[in-house]
């Protein structure tokens, strides 16, 4: 369970590194799109686990590891923009975030069930639990 303090600048990093993959990494993105879902931080805030929804890319996980490749120079971008807030700038690591495919597996789940219909009881069964 994350405090509000590892929550409230989670939700800062992940604002923060949004406006850098939009200005700095357009190069490496391309024409796809990429979309920071969540932004894990450790209790001491030294590090955070970033998590990335991709559109339009054909190979997420390569995407992933070029982005862990430039980490320093996004460390450092991070750094410029937040150092005067904080005292540690948190090492980044990001992962691509499945949780739109687990839903779809979820649901292709349901949809699958085949529910028995409610059988219907005579009410003669009922007058014997009665006596």
């Amino acid at each position: 369970m994350e405090s509000k303090r590892q929550q409230k600048f989670g939700r800062q990093l992940q604002k923060d590194l949004s406006d850098i993959f939009q200005k700095s990494l357009k190069d490496v993105i391309g024409n796809g799109m990429v979309t920071i879902t969540d932004v894990k931080v450790s209790p001491d805030l030294s590090v955070a686990r970033c998590y990335l929804s991709f559109l339009l890319v054909e190979n997420p996980q390569e995407m992933v590891n070029t982005i862990n490749d430039k980490q320093k120079m996004l460390r450092n971008e991070l750094a410029n923009k937040i150092r005067h807030q904080v005292r540690i700038i948190p090492h980044l690591s990001f992962f691509i975030d499945d949780t739109a495919e687990y839903a779809a597996k979820i649901d292709s789940l349901f949809e699958g069930l085949v529910i028995p219909k409610e059988s219907t009881i005579n009410e003669n069964e009922y007058d014997d639990l009665d006596d």
